[in-house]
């Protein structure tokens, strides 16, 4: 099994450290977070090229970019046409620079309806957006990938089987689900049951912990949920990508020994994975 971590632990630092810190810990992949200040729309520009260089220096990975969507500033569900196309341009810079780094997929928030507003108009606002994403990308391998979120991030999406009912929809073999197991847990989903009805279907994983209670995103063995048999069904259904943890703002001001504790982690529970 291959490891990443998302670059918003080192949300203290600039992107190309954040990389060679990572690397220093042990990952063979980061997963870029697209807020600042990493990779905002167009931010890197100049410097792109310098991280490329130092990506493949380091022999590293970016196996998928997440832009800065919780509630703010992308709304790809909202009722509000001026913010859902807004909201679709911004996907649409942040994919630019995801195809420039190479990464394989971008991961999309489903997104909150507002007070009193009808939730199958909102499915449908956020439907329209993804299949303008995909239009968008014709042509390339990108694979769009729907996180199922938990009900403080979204009132459409919360399960693998809502994930699923607009993949079905759509129809697209472009688009594909994010996996996060906080989420999941959170939400109350056996695990290893998500990761099963996942097979076949475009897919990449988010490793957190938490207590059930809130999306704390901690370490792997911080909070309560029980990670061998998500293992095991990884391993029953082949799954070849990258685990990217992605841990919370409460580990920003020492990122160093959270990373490092993070790979031990993982490194012992898919031990027979590395050999």
């Amino acid at each position: 099994m291959k490891f990443s971590q998302s670059s918003f632990v080192y949300f203290n630092y600039p992107l190309p450290e954040a990389i060679r810190r990572l690397h220093r810990y042990g990952y063979q992949g980061v997963e870029i977070w697209g807020g600042r200040p990493h990779a905002y729309r167009r931010d890197l520009d100049d410097q792109i090229d310098e991280i490329i260089a130092l990506l493949d220096r380091l022999e590293m990975g970016v196996p998928n970019f997440v832009p800065a969507q919780f509630r703010y500033p992308s709304i790809l569900c909202s009722l509000n046409e001026a913010v859902r196309r807004d909201s679709v341009q911004y996907i649409k810079d942040e994919i630019d620079t995801a195809l420039r780094l190479g990464a394989p997929s971008v991961s999309l928030c489903p997104g909150m309806t507002l007070y009193g507003e009808d939730v199958d108009k909102g499915w449908a606002q956020l439907r329209k957006s993804i299949m303008e994403l995909l239009d968008y990308t014709e042509g390339t391998d990108l694979l769009l990938l729907i996180e199922p979120a938990h009900r403080a991030e979204s009132t459409l999406i919360l399960t693998v089987d809502d994930g699923l009912r607009m993949v079905e929809e759509i129809g697209s073999e472009r688009l594909g689900i994010l996996l996060d197991t906080g989420h999941a847990h959170v939400n109350g989903e056996d695990l290893a049951e998500a990761v099963r009805k996942l097979a076949g279907v475009p897919l990449h994983i988010h490793i957190d912990d938490n207590h059930g209670d809130s999306d704390a995103h901690l370490i792997p063995g911080e909070g309560s949920i029980d990670f061998k048999p998500f293992v095991q069904a990884l391993g029953e259904i082949d799954y070849q990508g990258f685990l990217s943890a992605e841990l919370g703002f409460q580990y920003t001001m020492d990122p160093d020994a959270a990373v490092e504790e993070t790979y031990a982690v993982l490194s012992q529970l898919f031990a027979p994975d590395q050999g």
